[in-house]
């Protein structure tokens, strides 16, 4: 049973609990395995200066020789480290509040490190074992400033751009002032599209919007698009590795439109493939394979577990119902950047706005809610809810899915956060709700509210 990480790293309130010596400590474990070049990035919180140099300083500790990227994507990073080096470590807390931080592991393929190498760091961490090297064995730090612009520059060469720079679409970019500052407007504009720009100054308060890209969150975005007849509006969360939609009326595109949109137009390009995503993902999904001959797999939720099995399956592409797409010869993680030049492709080559592109995928209705509930009554909570709905047929490959009639629902615990996820799916959104409502009314019996 994992005590420090969660689905995807280890996130905690900066400075309280993600202290230096915290970070650096655990810094020095992962060290210990690697033992070689590491790259650092993180995204622009305040607290991201604080934890990285803790974090520099228990790599060198341990012997490795360290590479600081700077502020950048996460999925930058990880595409650094696939190319270059042996390991990364990205400082960020994503779509947590400002408060929070952050640190993830990859691996030398740009992965979320896997299960067993969390466990040894645990076990180094707890049991003060980590390497420290001789004084004269402690390796150097070096930066790599052409970093960013390679990123870039491999994003354009992935797609159509004499199609999109013909299409001169305008684009309204919403980078809610986190480390997409530093890429989708630059590549939207590399592109011929017209950009304007909302919270596109990095700053680690995150002053325009929390940095969730939910609906609630992106009013402003959603108000600029109707009002300047933009093509298309782009938000991203705090780390850059998600995008989020909205389309030339000022509609909010749920993730797993987008997911379905590039899902399809790859399988037409490739004749098939193979699709992974995980349990709580759309049936749209499966729908859109079985159309263009693909086939798909589904994990756990965690874009690490979905990155795994697409490296291992040789799969085509994946992602999450929230915005976070991957593109396996690209980056082995969620790519904010390349999801957007790849929207933005199929706007172009389709000549179809992104209203009419949606309302031809397979429809669904989605409805997610959430409820807090303390990280030490989750596998309580979770285990009575399993026994309440032994009546229906349930997938318990993460947390409890079940199906019913009129659609299926998913609850399970954050991997991230001291909450209940419930996220519902139905043909219409009433039932959608009722589900997702009955879903957080379980969660909320076990816990005597």
């Amino acid at each position: 049973m994992k005590k420090l990480f969660g689905t995807f790293g280890v996130r905690r309130i900066a400075n309280q609990v993600l202290t230096p010596e915290f970070a650096s400590k655990l810094a020095a474990a992962y060290g210990t395995l690697v033992k070689g070049w590491v790259a650092v990035g993180g995204d622009p919180r305040t607290s991201t200066p604080l934890i990285k140099h803790a974090v520099i300083s228990g790599l060198l500790s341990s012997g490795c020789q360290v590479v600081d990227l700077g502020i950048l994507p996460t999925p930058a990073v990880q595409y650094a480290v696939r190319n270059y080096y042996d390991g990364g470590v990205i400082i960020t807390a994503s779509h947590n509040p400002p408060q929070y931080n952050g640190i993830k592991f990859v691996d030398e393929d740009g992965i979320g490190i896997a299960l067993d190498m969390e466990l040894k760091i645990e076990d180094m961490y707890f049991n003060e074992n980590p390497d420290r090297v001789e004084w004269d064995e402690i390796g150097e730090v070096t930066t790599n400033p052409g970093l960013v612009d390679e990123y870039i520059d491999e994003v354009i060469q992935r797609v159509d751009y004499d199609a999109i720079k013909k299409a001169n679409l305008k684009v309204i970019v919403d980078c809610g002032s986190g480390a997409a500052c530093f890429t989708t407007p630059y590549i939207l504009r590399k592109l011929g599209c017209e950009v304007t720009t909302l919270n596109c100054q990095p700053d680690g308060s995150f002053p325009g919007r929390n940095p969730e890209p939910t609906e609630d969150n992106l009013q402003e975005l959603i108000k600029t698009v109707k009002a300047t007849g933009a093509d298309l509006g782009i938000a991203h969360d705090g780390d850059a590795d998600r995008t989020i939609c909205i389309d030339e009326k000022g509609n909010f595109v749920m993730g797993d439109k987008t997911f379905a949109l590039v899902e399809k137009q790859l399988l037409q390009e490739n004749q098939g493939g193979l699709i992974v995503t995980t349990v709580a993902t759309s049936t749209a999904i499966y729908d859109i394979a079985e159309e263009y001959g693909g086939t798909v797999k589904a994990t756990r939720v965690g874009d690490l577990l979905v990155a795994r099995e697409l490296k291992e399956s040789d799969g085509l592409f994946g992602g999450e119902e929230n915005g976070g797409l991957i593109f396996p010869d690209f980056v082995l993680g969620r790519d904010a950047a390349l999801s957007t030049a790849k929207i933005v492709e199929i706007m172009a080559t389709s000549q179809k706005p992104l209203s009419q592109l949606v309302s031809e995928l397979p429809a669904y209705q989605s409805v997610k809610m959430k409820v807090e509930c303390p990280d030490d009554r989750k596998q309580e909570i979770m285990d009575k809810i399993a026994e309440d709905t032994q009546e229906y047929k349930v997938d318990t490959t993460d947390g409890v899915k079940i199906f019913r009639e009129e659609g299926w629902l998913i609850i399970r615990p954050s991997g991230t956060e001291p909450i209940f996820r419930c996220f519902a799916e139905a043909k219409n959104i009433d039932d959608a709700t009722k589900m997702a409502e009955w879903g957080i009314s379980l969660v909320n019996k076990h816990l005597g509210n």
